[in-house]
């Protein structure tokens, strides 16, 4: 007799969902690709199609209200639509080009050399401690400027500004005076080192943005935004595609020995780790005008979620796309999106994992768990809590 399935009620807030979306996106693929979350009132985009012309139709699909589910206007680029956003990003642009983020190469490559040594000192360590929380706040506090006694209270205001992304009630009091506290600390802390960056450019990211050039400057508002884009957005995505790169490597023995084998893979496998298990899950939209997806018009003014992990994941694109390959050579992915709002700091991610992995890959045998990971309970964004590791050198 055949099984009859229940019917297709998703919900990305829920915590069955958040600890393992992948089955529900393919439900979504399969039964529903334009689906319409009743409860919470918004339409949920899953094929990698419709994903990718959704984040492309900056138009019709806006997102002046926020990319999470409440609408939550900010002044910053992520939150803009043209022209202000054409202007902010043309000012910030040609600092995250590939040849720009390569002059940070020997920072991220030191950081992840220093990482690794405490690691190994270890032998058995909690990798999201030990290196992919830490090295991307240490790259992006150390790329804009911020005195080093000055990174831990940059971590703890990024851990509290980034709670806004989970929430769903607006009447969450607790959880958004922890973020307006992070804000409001950040703000004071910003507008200080902007007025001292203006009287005397020190050389770092955040000088060079509040000078005067050709593309114009920022000015403190819009240097304190856009720095906290890169705290929230620099620093949890890569921390995420760090800890679920570790965690596959360690989980899977075989693709640990192969790259060990084939080091040349390293760039595939951070690819790959990003298609595989994506760092952002889905941003949020709002209809413009109506908005017609094989036939089905969403009415304006609604809110449209576009799952980029379950776009990673689509058969229809991807053959086999559960099974993680060194090789797949994936590099049209929309882990960091598409459009106009294609992440301004990818490459420096890439550059990150890529160094860790590299240095762990040189100097490390063998990479086993050490114990029960733990994922993280945000619904945005997805990546370890915890994951014990053991490290035998190589």
């Amino acid at each position: 007799m055949p099984v009859t399935q229940a019917p297709l009620s998703y919900d990305p807030f829920a915590a069955d969902t958040i600890a393992d979306p992948y089955p529900w996106y393919r439900r979504l693929q399969d039964e529903a690709p334009i689906y319409h979350q009743d409860t919470l009132g918004f339409w949920v985009l899953s094929r990698y199609e419709d994903v990718l012309a959704g984040a492309r139709a900056h138009g019709r699909l806006s997102s002046a209200e926020g990319v999470i589910y409440i609408r939550q206007p900010l002044p910053m680029m992520l939150t803009m639509d043209p022209p202000d956003h054409t202007r902010l990003r043309r000012i910030v642009a040609r600092d995250f080009t590939p040849s720009a983020v390569s002059a940070w190469r020997p920072l991220v490559e030191r950081l992840a050399a220093e990482a690794v040594e405490r690691m190994l000192d270890e032998r058995t360590t909690e990798a999201v401690t030990a290196v992919a929380s830490p090295l991307p706040i240490l790259v992006i506090a150390q790329i804009l400027g911020v005195p080093p006694e000055d990174y831990p209270q940059f971590r703890e205001w990024s851990d509290k500004i980034v709670e806004s992304l989970a929430v769903i009630d607006a009447g969450d009091v607790e959880r958004a005076n922890r973020t307006v506290e992070g804000i409001l600390a950040l703000q004071q802390y910003m507008a200080a080192l902007v007025e001292v960056r203006r009287r005397a450019p020190a050389g770092d990211l955040l000088s060079r943005l509040v000078q005067p050039r050709a593309e114009g400057a920022l000015d403190d508002s819009e240097a304190f935004w856009f720095s906290l884009l890169l705290l929230v957005a620099g620093n949890e995505t890569t921390t995420n595609l760090l800890g679920n790169l570790l965690h596959t490597l360690a989980s899977t023995p075989a693709l640990w020995d192969q790259l060990r084998r084939q080091p040349e893979l390293v760039a595939g496998a951070v690819e790959e780790s990003l298609r595989h298990d994506s760092p952002v899950q889905g941003f949020f939209r709002t209809a413009l005008t109506p908005y017609v997806v094989h036939g089905v018009e969403i009415p304006a003014d609604s809110r449209v979620l576009l799952l980029y992990g379950a776009a990673n994941r689509d058969p229809r694109h991807y053959p086999d796309p559960d099974a993680f390959r060194l090789d797949r050579g994936a590099a049209d992915h929309v882990a960091f999106g598409s459009g106009i709002h294609l992440c301004l700091g990818a490459h420096l991610a890439r550059l990150e994992g890529a160094a860790v992995l590299r240095e762990l890959v040189q100097r490390v045998r063998r990479l086993d768990p050490a114990g029960e990971p733990v994922r993280g309970t945000n619904p945005i964004l997805r990546g370890m809590a915890r994951l014990p590791l053991t490290l035998a050198p190589a």
